[in-house]
């Protein structure tokens, strides 16, 4: 055989790689179109002012309390909200899991149902229930539990309230698909064992579930970091998110550079929560991978 004959074998692989390309081509064509120009225009705003370089933006962080205060409060209501789900959702799913068929998909679909529904018309919806001739006043006031009307709107307790029924899904869902591939012979096995229900599902059921665990709550964390209508609505002008921000950057003070900033500043935290919980659970459990 010549030494400048092709091997078969290698040119299939060739053409295998064009073929894929080519077929991937429209998929990356929109990806860039949609993600990687847009966050290469927020990366060259946010160091530009007057038509030259400049690092001002960013200098704010340092020197700016409203915007130290404003990414606290943010990840504090991330946190609470985050935590609220995990302790709200993972019962949820576990029930879901462990029923028949008919009744999972009951309760699944009871979950999923909310999102036929606008975010705005579920924030309204809060807002007229905890507001203070509201439903919720007017059952407490019936009761004899509350003298005077609660403050449950206009702070931070009416958004943290609002923004849990809103992601409540982004837990329940990943959870419940880990945890219907655990193989319910290990916990069979644990408990011939002669290990208790709550010891079985501490030591085996739990850590099983963790990938799902972990990827409720990145989504609902990731996602809570930038809700904007919710706190806009229920927040009353007391709750400032980095969303509102933002927004405030651009519609008062036409300051694109510095409404740049903070939106780069947060995607760099959102890839540093991912890394992290990279370093926690590999992405391919928390993805269900085998």
């Amino acid at each position: 055989m010549s030494s400048t004959s092709i091997d078969p074998s290698r040119a299939h692989e060739s053409r295998e790689r064009r073929l894929t390309l080519m077929l991937l081509a429209p998929a990356l064509s929109v990806v860039v179109a949609l993600l990687v120009v847009p966050l290469c225009w927020l990366v060259w705003q946010s160091v530009r002012q007057d038509g030259g370089f400049t690092l001002a933006h960013y200098a704010r962080f340092l020197h700016d309390d409203v915007y130290w205060m404003t990414f606290l409060q943010t990840f504090r209501i991330a946190f609470v909200v985050t935590a609220a789900t995990v302790l709200l959702g993972y019962p949820v799913a576990y029930l879901a899991a462990g029923s028949s068929r008919r009744t999972s998909l009951l309760i699944l679909a009871m979950v999923v149902l909310p999102f036929w529904t606008s975010v705005l018309v579920r924030a309204y919806a809060w807002l007229i229930l905890l507001q203070r001739r509201g439903l919720v006043n007017g059952a407490l006031s019936d009761l004899g539990l509350i003298d005077h009307p609660l403050i449950l709107v206009n702070n931070e307790f009416g958004t943290v309230i609002a923004t849990i029924h809103i992601l409540l899904p982004f837990m329940v869902l990943p959870l419940y698909a880990t945890m219907q591939k655990i193989p319910r012979e290990l916990t069979m096995a644990g408990a011939s064992l002669g290990g208790t229900p709550l010891h079985v599902f501490l030591r085996v059921f739990l850590p099983l579930s963790l990938p799902g665990v972990v990827a409720g709550m990145v989504l609902v964390f990731v996602l809570t970091l930038g809700f904007y209508i919710t706190p806009e609505l229920l927040g009353g002008g007391r709750t400032y998110m980095v969303s509102m921000l933002v927004s405030r950057n651009i519609e008062l003070y036409n300051e694109w550079g510095a409404a740049s900033s903070i939106s780069i500043v947060l995607l760099l935290c959102v890839f540093a929560i991912f890394r992290l919980a990279s370093l926690l659970i590999p992405f391919e459990r928390i993805m269900g991978a085998r």
